[in-house]
């Protein structure tokens, strides 16, 4: 029988990313017990690359070495090789990443690292070149370096004391814990006027290049303007959401989000469209269009939400995770291919030659183009401008615009399109399922539907009464969920509670949240893990914002709003607890920790709770959510009449009402509303703007 490592395994295994590996002539392992049983019965080293489907520089490295002889040869004889998908494998990723950043000051994918057979890093990068190139070593030189280092026992020992080092400096940074300490007032003003201070006031956003959403940042913004009026913290949310919006990290024809700019100016994207991203970024179009009441916020989040159900929803419900960034063009694979014009192309896909002409001067496609001699779509030119220059008016303008759209969308449709990772993972549906919530609340009831319809699937595959597995792919489900999983998609549920007043989605969020005191909460250290085991060499945490909001953080929000439920008060004691553990990391660096500053905050002042009795959500009341921005806060539904106020109960699994419900009834047989912060409550109103109105003045 061949043994394991002695042939490429990836074709058993369900991610995509993996999959496109399989046909290397690496003898890749997947990370499982046979590959470490392997490195070590036969004293070889592993080499673990990470990377995912929608990754450019993966595709680039794969192409170069991985798919080459000579490459897989030096791999198959010296090394256990070994490929993990970091959308799968978080806590990995996590581990190896950290000490990745820690020795080379920087981070990213692929990444590339050299192992003992115990899992001990010694050795670590992200993409090599097959040979050296601009300062950069070759991939095949490390490789020979290291095979012979490792068979010479002084080097060996060289490498080995150096592994000892590095997993006690990687085990200490992920797993210590500080004493508590008392969080202390005025965080988040203070993280807030760093995120000013740091900002980009020519281009928007933060730093010189590549810029990413920091989807935390603009939370943080937008907490702190509603709250305290500043300008300044609009200010710099306003020129953020604008820039992005503008530039060529939006889907100008399709909407979504790529997953960054590579340049200040928020041009050149990379063009990967990641589920997280565009489940993110609506939430914050949303504060922002709560907090100005600008129409063209709501009309990003429509968009993008629309490409959400038209380009990565499963079919029985649920979303997938990625698409790439590379496509067909002439025949060869390249990076943004599907989302790059010409003004031929564009003359030849839309009929009306002043739609095309229109088009063309309001996103910038010219000749000789922003990206290698096609253009990125980018707002260059306003309606307004191009319609003073032209016979057509402002309003014949926005229709011809709106004509060429259209008709672009569906020549684009026909091109060849990028590869999608039809991965479904708990964690990121939660995420997605929490931005259709809201866009339920603020906008249209209807957007509830894709977000019920998803966390049905996950729940269905995903969820078996007790535990939650991470990924469900082709029809096979794996890997226990992380914090990340439950936590996001307890939100998730609590969100979709609030636009559906469905009770079955309020009980899963309560489900779910006794899950992470079970799995991921340590007394002792008064944290929160990422992981509910120590499978690795250390047991991570995730305090800072990475792509994603830290769990740790989404973990104790959620928390603090279900504790209110919870007849022992355990919930809100894991998440007091855990901000007052971290709180000076927080107070000495909050613009690092975004998300965990804003849970610090919720905990500290205590979420607004509405507890709205009414059947449904009155007009007027729908305007105000609308138009005012008040996180955090979470709508608590209770049903008019007590009969069902005991079904609901009995679904929730308690004997008796709980405090955000307990003799809160109907004023006069209207909708009434009830509106609480740690634990005082205002008057029965039968106007939610008053009820706001008396939250405010209890800040």
């Amino acid at each position: 029988m061949t043994a394991p490592i002695e042939r490429n395994r990836l074709d058993e295994e369900e991610s995509p990313y993996l999959r496109d590996h399989a046909d290397n002539p690496v003898h890749w392992q997947p990370w499982d017990e046979a590959a470490l049983a392997a490195a070590r019965e036969r004293d070889r080293p592993i080499f673990l690359s990470v990377g995912y489907a929608a990754c450019h520089w993966c595709h680039v490295m794969a192409d170069e070495s991985f798919d080459d002889e000579a490459v897989a040869a030096a791999l198959n004889e010296a090394f256990v090789p070994v490929k993990v998908d970091r959308e799968e494998r978080p806590d990995i990723d996590s581990v190896y990443q950290t000490v990745c950043q820690r020795v080379t000051g920087r981070g990213g994918w692929p990444l590339s690292v050299w192992l003992t057979p115990e899992g001990d890093p010694f050795q670590v990068g992200t993409y090599f070149p097959r040979e050296p190139r601009r300062g950069q070593r070759g991939f095949l030189e490390v490789l020979e370096e290291i095979a012979t280092a490792w068979e010479d026992p002084a080097e060996r020992e060289k490498l080995e004391d150096r592994a000892e080092q590095w997993r006690g400096a990687v085990t200490g940074e992920l797993e210590a814990t500080p004493e508590a300490a008392d969080p202390g007032e005025g965080l988040l003003e203070t993280a807030a006027e760093a995120a000013v201070r740091a900002a980009d006031r020519q281009h928007g956003g933060w730093g010189s290049g590549p810029k990413f959403p920091q989807t935390g940042r603009l939370r943080l913004l937008a907490r702190a303007a509603a709250e305290t009026d500043r300008d300044p913290f609009e200010a710099v949310l306003v020129e953020t959401l604008d820039a992005m919006a503008d530039g060529g990290m939006y889907d100008h024809v399709g909407g979504g989000f790529h997953r960054y700019a590579t340049d200040r100016d928020w041009t050149v994207p990379h063009f990967e469209k990641m589920l997280y991203d565009n489940a993110l970024l609506p939430r914050a179009y949303l504060a922002g269009y709560r907090l100005t009441g600008d129409d063209r916020y709501a009309e990003v989040v429509r968009e993008t939400l629309a490409f959400l159900e038209r380009e990565l929803t499963h079919p029985e419900g649920g979303f997938f995770s990625t698409l790439g960034a590379q496509s067909l063009h002439d025949g060869e694979r390249e990076e943004g291919a599907f989302y790059l014009w010409t003004p031929a192309a564009v003359h030849e896909a839309v009929d009306d030659e002043a739609a095309a002409e229109v088009f063309c001067e309001r996103y910038g496609v010219t000749e000789g183009g922003n990206f290698q001699g096609r253009t990125v779509l980018t707002r260059t030119r306003p309606p307004a401008g191009i319609s003073a220059d032209r016979a057509e008016s402002y309003s014949e303008v926005t229709d011809l615009l709106g004509t060429a759209r259209e008709e672009l969308l569906a020549a684009r449709e026909r091109r060849p399109r990028p590869p999608r990772d039809e991965k479904v993972l708990a964690g990121w549906n939660g995420l997605a399922i929490s931005a259709f919530a809201e866009a339920a609340v603020v906008l249209d009831p209807a957007f509830a539907e894709p977000a019920a319809e998803a966390l049905s699937f996950v729940r269905e595959q995903l969820w078996d009464g007790e535990r939650l597995q991470r990924r469900y792919a082709d029809g096979v489900t794996r890997i226990d969920g992380y914090l990340e999983d439950y936590a996001y998609l307890a939100r998730g549920a609590l969100d979709l509670f609030q636009a559906t007043r469905d009770p079955e989605q309020l009980a899963f969020a309560l489900e779910l949240a006794r899950g992470i005191e079970r799995e991921f909460y340590d007394p002792e250290a008064g944290t929160l893990y990422f992981t509910s085991g120590e499978d690795l060499i250390a047991r991570p945490q995730e305090l800072t914002d990475q792509s994603t909001p830290a769990s740790a953080a989404v973990a104790v929000e959620v928390l603090t709003a279900l504790d209110r439920l919870d007849p022992d008060g355990s919930l809100g004691d894991i998440a007091r607890q855990v901000v007052e553990t971290h709180a000076d990391s927080v107070r000495a660096n909050p613009l690092q920790h975004a998300s965990l500053t804003l849970a610090t905050d919720t905990v500290t002042r205590g979420p607004l709770e509405l507890t709205l009795v009414a059947d449904n959500l009155p007009e007027r009341w729908s305007d105000t959510l609308a138009e005012r921005y008040t996180d955090p806060a979470v709508l608590f539904w209770r049903p008019v009449d007590d009969d069902h106020l005991a079904d609901w109960l009995d679904t929730l699994g308690l004997e008796a009402p709980p405090d955000v419900w307990a003799n809160k009834r109907q004023r006069g047989g209207k909708p009434t509303v009830y509106a609480c912060r740690s634990g005082t409550c205002s008057p029965e109103r039968n106007e939610l703007t008053r009820a706001l109105n008396w939250a405010d003045r209890m800040l």
